[in-house]
């Protein structure tokens, strides 16, 4: 993805090596950024702009406030959007990659359990 800045296109890099490393994924571009997907169904997108990361992700609950997060909601009974903007590598913490980690699970089908009714 050839948009952004050096800084912007580094954390979208980052990005990306997050969610290799919690398992496969596919990536569909479409107009405004890049949608990664699960076995079941999309569960994150972003893209580099200007200086800062921008995307998205679907929890089967919506967080508590956080600076990153830019606006929450919901998708379906059991799906909230959560669309934030990431303007360091220090934000791609630990909390972070646990939120995509949870994103990851729904890409996977998590939020078609019976448990999550």
């Amino acid at each position: 993805m050839a948009n952004g800045t050096p800084e912007s296109q580094a954390l979208y890099t980052q990005f990306k090596g997050i969610l290799h490393s919690l398992g496969p994924y596919s990536v569909h571009p479409t107009k405004t950024s890049i949608t990664f997907k699960g076995s079941r169904r999309g569960f994150c997108g972003a893209h580099p702009k200007k200086s800062a990361l921008i995307g998205y992700f679907d929890l089967m609950r919506p967080l508590d406030p956080d600076k990153r997060i830019k606006k929450i909601y919901p998708y379906t009974k059991t799906l909230f959007v959560h669309q934030f903007r990431v303007g360091s590598s220090l934000e791609l913490d630990a909390v972070f990659r646990s939120w995509l980690a949870e994103a990851y699970l729904v890409g996977q089908g998590a939020h078609l359990s019976k448990s999550c009714a």
